[in-house]
Order: structure tokens, then sequence, then C-alpha cells
């Protein structure tokens, strides 16, 4: 069912007028009845009327005024939100890949996991925009500068390493300064509208700050849209001081990325199955690589109203020989 919405919404009064003229003809019509009524010779009444229209006398005012029904929605601009792909903006990627994300708690791991998302992600967002890719565990670093390239940056997902300690912050900065490596538009002033895509399972562990990362980022007015990704039963093989693995439990620090995003201006979302990640990355690709806009549909509303008025026409002429 297609969702309608009005640019006009203040010139729907005239339907007021159009309720009017059908309770005036309901008024008119009454009388007309009472006035049959009071013809007491019904055998003359015959004669002079021989043929009576019925029901059917009804159907030309009716098509009437559905005409004007239609014609006042119509003036009233009655649109239509349609998604429609951007032509220009640039997202990074930004994925921790911290010792933590070798949990198994989602299934094969969570880098596994996070790895068949984000190519999700890519798959779906639109193609002229340009994607980017930054990889942060104890330090941060660009995988992939911005790019249409899709298969470039797939490349990039597919080559990422884990390594020790988790830089949130130091992630935030490396994508921050990608942004500024994307390509720019020649026939244009206006500037890129830019996000971070952040999906962590753990907390800063070393680098600067979050609050700090995300002051820079509102600074540069850059949303970081954060996914905490995880359950709170992941745990890793950790070696203790004489050697042994020992099981290390690998929380997701949910309310750490929920400032992230509320401080920057990004949303905030939690996935604990790979299903879920990739749900959220569809929902982030909707959410930026499209923007709403209305599509007007006037010349329908007409297009019915002109109809409701032909057929009210044809069906006084056949009936009545006469126009309405």
């Amino acid at each position: 069912m297609i969702a309608v919405t009005y640019l006009a919404p203040s010139r729907l009064w005239l339907l007021a007028v159009v309720l009017a003229l059908a309770v005036a003809y309901g008024v008119t019509s009454a009388r007309r009845r009472s006035y049959a009524v009071r013809f007491t010779n019904l055998e003359l009444l015959e004669s002079v009327a021989p043929s009576r229209p019925g029901w059917r006398r009804h159907l030309p005012a009716v098509a009437m005024l559905l005409a004007l029904t239609s014609l006042v929605l119509a003036l009233a601009r009655p649109a239509r939100e349609e998604k429609v792909p951007r032509e220009r903006a640039t997202v990074i990627l930004a994925i921790d890949t911290s010792l933590s994300m070798k949990a198994d708690d989602v299934a094969p791991s969570r880098i596994a996991a996070a790895k068949r998302a984000a190519k999700v992600f890519l798959d779906i967002i639109p193609p002229k925009i340009n994607v980017g890719l930054v990889s942060f565990n104890g330090s941060a670093q660009v995988l992939s500068t911005p790019t249409t390239d899709r298969q470039a940056v797939k490349n990039a997902v597919d080559g990422l390493e884990l390594a020790e300690r988790t830089a949130i912050g130091e992630g935030i900065y490396a994508s921050l300064a990608a942004i500024k490596q994307a390509p720019k538009a020649e026939d244009s002033k206006e500037k890129v509208p830019a996000r971070i895509v952040l999906m962590s399972d753990g907390e800063t562990t070393v680098g600067r700050p979050d609050a700090v990362a995300s002051r820079e980022a509102q600074r540069q007015k850059v949303p970081v849209t954060t996914i905490a990704f995880g359950t709170d039963n992941g745990y890793i093989e950790v070696p203790n001081e004489f050697g042994e693995m020992v099981p290390t439990p690998v929380k997701v620090n949910r309310p750490a990325l929920e400032r992230i995003a509320d401080d920057t201006g990004g949303k905030a979302f939690t996935a604990a199955t790979e299903k879920e990640l990739k749900q959220a990355y569809k929902d982030i690709g909707s959410s930026v690589g499209f923007v709403i806009e209305f599509r007007e549909l006037v010349l329908w509303f007409v297009g019915i109203g002109l109809l409701f008025l032909f057929a009210s026409s044809l069906m006084s002429l056949l009936w009545f020989s006469r126009l309405p």
C-alpha cells in the first residue's frame, strides 16, 4: 500500500465544500421523494412518468462528487516518498581487529562474520558512493582509501588481520584522515557528506580516548555510527605467565559505543549474530546511501477526477439526455 502525503495540506479544506454539495444533493433528493408521495393520483403519475430511472438517477451525481474530491486532492499536491541513491558521499568502514575478534560465540568467529557482513554492506550501497576501510587494533591504519571500486575494498576486507589491544579512538582519527583522501568533485564546491561506520566488540585499551576522538569527529561534522558486535558469552584463549592457554572473557562494551554515536550525531546498533550484523549494515546502508524525496502524484489524481467527470457526463446523457 502506497503511503500518500500532501505537500499543500491547507487546501484540503475544500473537501468541506464537496461534502456540503453531497449533503445538499441528499436533501434535494429527499424533498423530491416527498413531493412524489403528495401526488395522490398514482395512475396519472404512471402515465406522466411511466419509466422511472430509480437508483440510476443518483450515479451521475455520485460520479461528479468523486470527480470533485479527486480534483481537490490534486490541488493539495499529493506525493509519495521515494528512496533515491545519493550521487556523492563518503563512508568509511572502521572494523575492530583486536584479538577478541577470534571469539567463536558468533560462528565461525566474530572476525569471519564481520568480513561477510561488511561485503553485504558493499553490495547494497549505491555505486557512486566512495567507501574506504580502516582497521584498528593496538593502532589504526587505512587499508583502502575512499573509492567506488567495490572489489578493491572487498580485497582489503579479506586481508584484515588480528593483533593485540584495541584503539577505538585511533580508529576514528584514521577514518577522519581517510575521508580527506576521498576524490573531490570538480563540478561542485559543496562539502561531500561523510560518515564513519565503526564496528567493535570491545573497549579502548590504548591510544587516544574515545571522548577526544568523538569531539574531533563532531568538530568536523562527521557522524560516527557504531555497531556493538558479539555476545557476553565470548571468550578467547590467552597464555598465562606459565605459558598455559587460559579462557578469557571478551564482553562487548555497548555503553561506550553508544556514547560515541550520541556524541557525534550517529546511530548505535547492537548485533549478537551474523544475521543481525548484516541487518545492521543494511539499515545503515539505507540511511547513508539513499535520500528520501517526494514524487508528486498530482497528474494521477487529476486523471482520476477527469475519468469520473466523463463518466458522470456520459451517464447523464444516456439516461436523461442532458449534462449534469
